[in-house]
């Protein structure tokens, strides 16, 4: 039988395991309470958002459109990790098909993907609302907003679907014991008992530099530009105005990448650390952003707060009838 045909039959039973936390297995039960909490306000928040800009035709601009996405994207991330974690933690379901690894890492990787295109989005919204604000209306419409959508899905998709089939070309036999709660091209690729992993590691580093280190420099650029503007206005008051737009976005940028990077290096060159920092850097990189951004833009964000306020009281005065 060929190594290919073996593969694919090896595939069918085959299953990684899932890490928890090391040393805490004890506490994995009571653990997993305030990891359900996070996912329901990740989920509350999220949806809240999505609700609110959908609803108010005040908010229907460019700048809450990019917010919805991203509201979409953290829920979609979110929701393909916490249950199988939960699961991990309550009933302590370890173990997670072959077929659903690969799945589960074509949804971080993909959706990961989308974010960061949709962050840069962001900025660039942020950047000619400010250095060119007559230009704003005309160059940022409705209708360009869902083209930039659409090209954040096709990029996350494209550069990312290659991942799977990548790893489903490697061999495993003896350690299927993962570093992480979920599935991570890096994580599952170190544990081929065969096969070069050289495509794997160029594609991987390939694929990450050219989505997320090209949207991260991108946005850098934008903000050096926006900053040069704001120093340039005449008034205090005008500088703290203009820049005040942009606190929000700043800290959910910081939020993804910050993670991300501290993730990519601790798999590149950190191998020797213990376990339980890789996975708390793995579970900070899938779980606080999902978490941070509805609260940020909930709180510095006025028109969101203001209608969501207004929605809820309705709802409490529509129930009291």
């Amino acid at each position: 039988m060929s190594l290919s045909a073996t593969n694919r039959t090896h595939s069918d039973t085959f299953s990684f395991i899932l890490m928890g936390l090391p040393g805490l297995e004890g506490a994995h039960f009571w653990l997993a309470f305030p990891l359900c909490a996070m996912y329901l306000v990740a989920v509350v928040g999220n949806c809240t958002v999505v609700l609110v800009v959908k609803m108010e035709p005040a908010l229907h601009t460019p700048m809450y459109f990019f917010l919805c996405m991203l509201a979409a994207v953290d829920l979609a991330l979110s929701t393909c990790t916490m249950p199988k974690l939960l699961s991990l933690f309550w009933f302590d379901a370890k173990e997670i098909g072959y077929r659903t690894c690969l799945l589960q890492m074509f949804f971080i990787h993909s959706l990961s993907g989308v974010e960061s295109t949709i962050l840069l989005a962001m900025a660039v919204d942020r950047y000619v609302a400010i250095c060119h604000p007559l230009q704003h209306s005309s160059i940022l419409t409705n209708a360009v907003t869902a083209k930039v959508g659409l090209v954040a899905l096709v990029r996350g998709v494209v550069f990312f679907l290659p991942l799977p089939f990548l790893i489903s070309r490697l061999h495993f036999c003896s350690s299927t014991n993962l570093t992480h709660s979920y599935c991570l091209h890096q994580d599952v690729m170190h544990l081929a008992s065969s096969n070069s992993t050289t495509p794997n590691v160029v594609y991987g580093l390939t694929a990450i530099l050219l989505v997320m280190g090209l949207d991260s420099l991108l946005i850098f650029v934008s903000y050096v530009m926006i900053i040069k503007t704001v120093l340039q206005l005449k008034s205090r008051e005008e500088r703290l105005r203009a820049s005040g737009t942009c606190v929000a976005h700043v800290c959910v940028v910081l939020s993804f990448y910050v993670p991300l990077i501290g993730l990519s290096v601790v798999h590149r060159f950190g191998r020797d650390l213990p376990v339980l920092v890789q996975i708390t850097m793995g579970n900070v990189y899938l779980l606080v952003p999902p978490v941070l951004n509805p609260i940020v833009y909930g709180a510095r964000t006025k028109e969101i707060r203001k209608r969501a306020l207004r929605i809820m009281r309705i709802g409490r005065e529509g129930g009291s009838h």
